[in-house]
């Protein structure tokens, strides 16, 4: 395994540790799901990023996400260089944000309006409080293991960060909000319909990742999403798509394409910002009509519409709607992601992956999971020798067992090559 050079990245996790708690902005950046020290970034450029030290890395985690095109697209630089000369915030509408939702909406049958916001979190969070004042009802049903940002109703056996820290709860989270979050396990029609049957004249709404992505990468099961829709219909509350992850990523109309559900409320993220804050929540006409100032139900953000986010977004978009766009983004995915296990077995080593759109999960199990709980119990002192000896070899993998990969556009055979050539040095 090379020698990795981080002195400076590790001074400056000394530093930060000063001033930031945890030394981080976000928990899972802190490296406790693989231990050592953060490694801090300087710059990136298409599928590379490249550390304080100066070394380069191939780039599977993209922000998380959103850097569909890859790192610093020009396209995306200048718009929000345009943007930026005209000012960085306005606090008011804007042109820019009705040309942005448009042409989500336009991707997204079942969104007729939407409202920007600043975060995946926030969106998520607005989603729910629209669904309760909708519906009059209270409690919210979820899956253990999907992660649907911190507000307080969803960090009941959440996945992401709070399972690579260990964490089964989190303090600060009222008992009383606790007790209207309902779990039952992904991909388990049968606990959805229990649930249903004891609670189903209180539930509010049904919200989940309509693909897994923080549990590594759990697809639905075939009849999965279709059953919530129905129960949802059956009993009168609304089924919420976490599109955060998923929206412009697994396809053009992300998992409303890809599995032909339509949810009551979706809510977007990553992608739709180019990387810059936002979040979104849409849905039909008369559900969005409850929302502020046109109905009751309050929501508000200073920030939300911001320019800037608004014409990355744009400038991210529009090119996804070239022909051929996912077809060979979703191919170097299944090819990364099946050729990694498959040259980990070869070594005996316990390996498994899925694949969604451009999406992929490797885990250190024989097969596959399927819910979090399967999720959990992959090797996970496995994967931190697995994840150090990739970055050692210049590849840089999300710090955590139970975070998806991505890949961009600009993800070439060259730096595919690159990455199994590391793979096939990995020795248990």
């Amino acid at each position: 395994m090379t020698q990795l050079n981080l002195d400076r990245s590790k001074e400056l996790f000394e530093a930060s540790q000063e001033v930031l708690v945890g030394g981080v902005n976000s928990p899972v950046r802190a490296f406790r799901g693989v231990g050592g020290s953060p490694i801090f970034f300087d710059r990136a450029k298409g599928a590379c990023v490249y550390d304080a030290d100066g070394n380069e890395y191939i780039d599977y985690v993209l922000s998380w996400g959103p850097m569909i095109l890859g790192h610093a697209n020009d396209d995306v630089l200048a718009a929000v260089a345009a943007s930026a000369q005209k000012g960085t915030s306005f606090g008011a509408p804007s042109a820019l944000e009705t040309s942005l939702a448009k042409r989500i909406c336009s991707h997204y049958p079942s969104v007729e309006k939407l409202r920007f916001v600043s975060s995946g979190t926030e969106a998520t969070m607005s989603a729910l409080r629209l669904a309760r004042g909708v519906t009059g009802r209270d409690k919210v049903l979820k899956f253990e293991g999907c992660y649907h940002g911190h507000a307080d109703s969803f960090l009941v056996k959440a996945g992401s960060g709070v399972a690579t820290l260990g964490l089964p709860n989190s303090p600060g989270v009222p008992s009383a909000l606790a007790e209207l979050t309902l779990n039952v396990a992904y991909n388990d029609t049968d606990a959805v319909e229990h649930c249903f049957s004891e609670h189903g004249d209180s539930i509010a709404a049904i919200i989940v990742e309509p693909v897994a992505g923080n549990m590594g990468c759990i697809p639905p099961a075939p009849g999965f999403l279709e059953s919530l829709h129905e129960l949802c219909d059956r009993h009168g509350a609304l089924l919420i798509f976490d599109e955060v992850m998923t929206g412009f990523r697994i396809a053009l109309g992300g998992a409303h394409e890809v599995y032909g559900v339509k949810p009551d409320i979706t809510c977007f993220g990553k992608v739709v910002g180019g990387g810059l804050p936002v979040g979104a929540f849409g849905a039909s006409k008369k559900i969005m009509s409850q929302l502020a100032p046109e109905g009751p139900v309050y929501q508000a953000g200073t920030l939300s519409g911001n320019p800037l986010a608004m014409s990355a977004g744009e400038a991210t978009i529009t090119p996804l709607a070239e022909p051929g766009f996912y077809e060979s983004l979703n191919a170097y995915a299944k090819e990364l992601s099946e050729g990694i296990v498959s040259r980990l077995r070869e070594k005996g080593v316990p390996a498994s992956s899925n694949h969604v759109g451009s999406m992929f999960g490797i885990f250190f199990r024989d097969q596959a999971p399927r819910n979090y709980a399967e999720a959990g119990e992959a090797d996970q002192d496995l994967f931190k020798r697995f994840y150090w000896h990739m970055l050692s070899e210049g590849v840089y993998m999300a710090p955590s067992a139970f975070e998806a990969g991505f890949i961009s556009k600009v993800h070439d055979k060259a730096l595919l090559m690159k990455t199994f050539d590391a793979v096939e040095k990995f020795r248990l």
